[in-house]
């Protein structure tokens, strides 16, 4: 693939391949035959009228050349992003399989990504101290159409052992993706064919299981993508379940998880045109640890002996585009996207039958159009639109607000301007939101806490630029700017009443005004050499910023919580490094920090992750590796308005794979010690860190075999 053209070509079966036409400057050419496998690169200086022979090859390898499509819509190397941005492929992941998105990413100390939680199965990652509906969780490209960002014991429904790679943009992505990114992105996807749209020939796909002790852990997968001539048939499913885990305090009570899946598509690619259909089934049974305990219920009211939730999923993609427009516009791609998710709270009372105590349902359809210019000199880019259409309602106990109908639209333009050893990016977006209750909140109204639920209607914009510029070969210095809009959601206007997954009676406010900001990234990269590693340096500043004042009452045994607006900054760090001690040895290192507060009363923000570090090696010996760790965590003592202080810990961990390649098969073998030392400790952006510590120690084995 040349990157700068976005154009691809496959190889012959005798690995040969050509690119016919391509206009004198410097490209960067990337091969890639499947996510076991490195991903080679080479930097080509074409003149005109040259012609250019380019070799590459392709071996087994931990270090891995991280590619990203999430950060601009296009694929390139991580070293090339304007924004910092975490990959994870399917090698990574089948290491430390694991129920949730947030477990899966947990531990991973110098990225600032961490985990929120109420049980293993709601674990939702934290990006920079930014949590909620800041985060923004798509599933190739599109809104996953769940609540988890709504409340803390609200799971995704992904499962990672199934997951082609595992992408992290870290800082505001609003430009491409909307208000609910101004935090961060994560972006899985599904399968190799989501990153390519173009038909491959024969079979590929791969199978794969899972067992583990300390929390009874199993699972299995398997998938396939096969081409013939223009058309291309897939289909994947499995599934993975654990029982109460074990921590080093005893069992936590209703801590299992299960998740299952299945799904398939077909598509069509032609030269120039390409259509595809996707539809998904996803169906989740998790515990909410605690949740008999914790209030929520009026007085003289019988708590359930525990409380699970079930949640399931249809979702439908459509894909369409066009390719080779001409010399302006490069290529056309219109995604289409239906989700009809289903989530009911059901209470368990003795040998009683189940009671569902709250249903929600959630109806979205997004679309989204993106147009890909020709380059014309150092100038490309892509500009497009993009609108959501949704449904939602609760009924129940904990049904909040009213049935409330979401509209939005934007238009957005991203430009990219590259002078070889300096690159500049800018662009901007204009995005609508409109919310319509079907009723008054007549609770609302009898309190007379705040006014009835009334329809609004946001309109904002949001910009940003930034550079990156080489300073030697495999360095380079980055720095972004952004202005920030992000419409209240839904659950920060409506909800009035108490909401036990987020351990508080809610007042929220029909009259909130928009969320704006201003942010600035400084990144500082080497990929070359024995040093290798990335740190990069944040600060965003909020004018009014929409945060839980602590009122100091209680209700149904719930702290109250009122939803109002004030300044707010976030100020961190992050640093990773890999050093080359022997050829086949490395030492990693990472740490990462993030204090954030509103600025009014200087009050520190509910469940930031403190300050980690971590301390590894990775061995490799032929296809055997073996990667031991130590992780630490000091003492978090800047604590929210109720919120007790988490000690520090230290907790070992010890990953090792070896992996078996023949021509058209890889098997993988691995195996991952966790919290070798049985340490108790605590998480301290769970909501029940008080009363459920961490897992214990415990082990895993996965197998997974790819054929291509």
């Amino acid at each position: 693939m040349i990157v700068e053209l976005g154009r691809s070509a496959l190889t012959q079966d005798d690995g040969s391949y050509s690119f016919d036409g391509v206009p004198a400057g410097s490209y960067q050419l990337i091969a890639h035959l499947d996510s076991f496998f490195t991903e080679a690169t080479h930097l080509v200086h074409l003149s005109a009228g040259q012609t250019s022979t380019v070799d590459f090859t392709l071996r087994l390898s931990d270090s891995r050349y991280e590619i990203t499509v999430t950060a601009s819509e296009n694929e390139k190397a991580t070293f090339e992003s304007f924004q910092s941005v975490d990959s994870y492929g399917s090698h990574e992941l089948a290491e430390s399989t694991d129920v949730s998105l947030g477990e899966a990413l947990d531990h991973q100390v110098g990225t600032g990504i961490a985990k929120r939680s109420f049980g293993p199965g709601s674990s939702r990652p934290i990006i920079r101290g930014f949590d909620g509906d800041r985060v923004l969780v798509m599933e190739d490209g599109i809104q996953t159409g769940t609540l988890s960002s709504q409340s803390g014991d609200h799971g995704e429904l992904i499962n990672p052992a199934q997951l082609e790679r595992l992408e992290i943009v870290k800082g505001p992505a609003m430009l491409l993706y909307s208000g609910s990114a101004m935090g961060g992105t994560v972006n899985a996807v599904s399968r190799h064919h989501a990153l390519h749209q173009h038909a491959h020939q024969g079979l590929r796909g791969f199978a794969s299981g899972s067992g583990g002790t300390t929390n009874a852990l199993g699972g299995g997968s398997a998938g396939f993508e096969y081409g013939h001539d223009r058309w291309m048939f897939w289909a994947q499913g499995g599934g993975i379940r654990s029982g109460d885990y074990d921590s080093p305090d005893g069992t936590i009570f209703n801590s299992r998880s299960r998740i299952g899946n299945g799904g398939g598509g077909f598509g069509w690619f032609g030269d120039k045109l390409f259509l595809s259909f996707d539809g998904k089934y996803d169906d989740g049974l998790y515990g909410v640890p605690f949740a008999q305990d914790l209030g929520g219920h009026a007085e003289g009211e019988e708590p359930p002996e525990r409380v699970t939730l079930d949640s399931r999923r249809y979702s439908y993609r459509f894909n369409w585009g066009l390719n080779d427009l001409g010399s302006i516009l490069e290529s056309f791609t219109l995604k289409l996207g239906f989700t009809d998710w289903e989530h009911g709270e059901i209470e368990f009372f003795g040998s009683s039958v189940p009671e569902v105590g709250t249903t929600f349902s959630n109806n979205q359809l997004l679309y989204r159009g993106t147009f890909e210019q020709g380059a014309k000199g150092p100038l490309s880019g892509r500009f497009g639109f993009w609108g959501i259409e949704r449904d939602y309602d609760v009924v129940g106990a904990e049904a909040l607000s009213p049935p409330v109908d979401q509209s939005g639209l934007a238009a957005f333009v991203l430009q990219e301007a590259d002078f070889e050893r300096i690159k500049f990016q800018f662009g901007g977006r204009l995005e609508r939101q409109r919310y319509d209750p079907a009723v008054s909140n007549q609770n609302q109204v009898r309190e007379g806490r705040v006014a009835a639920a009334a329809t609004r209607t946001f309109l904002g914009a949001s910009a940003a630029a930034a550079v990156h510029a080489d300073l030697w070969p495999g360095g380079a210095l980055v720095a972004n700017y952004a202005h920030s809009y992000r419409a209240p959601a839904l659950e920060e206007l409506y909800n009035f009443g108490p909401h036990l997954g987020n351990l508080a009676f809610e007042i929220s406010d029909p009259t909130l005004n928009a969320e704006t900001g201003d942010g600035l990234d400084i990144s500082l990269r080497n990929q070359q050499g024995r040093v290798r590693g990335e740190v990069n340096l944040f600060y965003y500043n909020f004018n009014n910023f929409i945060f839980p004042f602590v009122t100091g009452e209680k209700e149904d045994g719930l702290r109250v919580i009122e939803l109002t607006q004030r300044k707010a900054r976030f100020l961190g760090a992050e640093a990773s490094a890999s050093l080359g001690i022997l050829q086949n040895l490395w030492l990693k290192l990472g740490v990462d920090f993030v204090d954030a507060q509103e600025t009014n009363a200087n009050t520190p923000l509910p469940r930031i992750p403190p300050l980690r570090g971590r301390l590894g090696f990775d061995y490799d010996q032929g296809n055997f590796r073996l990667s031991p760790e130590l992780i630490l965590a000091i003492q978090q003592h800047q604590t929210f308005t109720g919120e007790t202080r988490t000690p520090g810990y230290s907790v070992v961990n010890l990953k090792g794979s070896y992996t078996y390649a023949q021509q058209h098969l890889a098997h993988q073998f691995s195996v991952n010690v966790f919290n070798l030392g049985d340490r108790l400790y605590r998480n301290h952006s769970s909501f029940i860190k008080d009363l459920a510590p961490e897992i214990g120690r415990g082990i895993r084995f996965t197998y997974m075999v790819r054929f291509f």
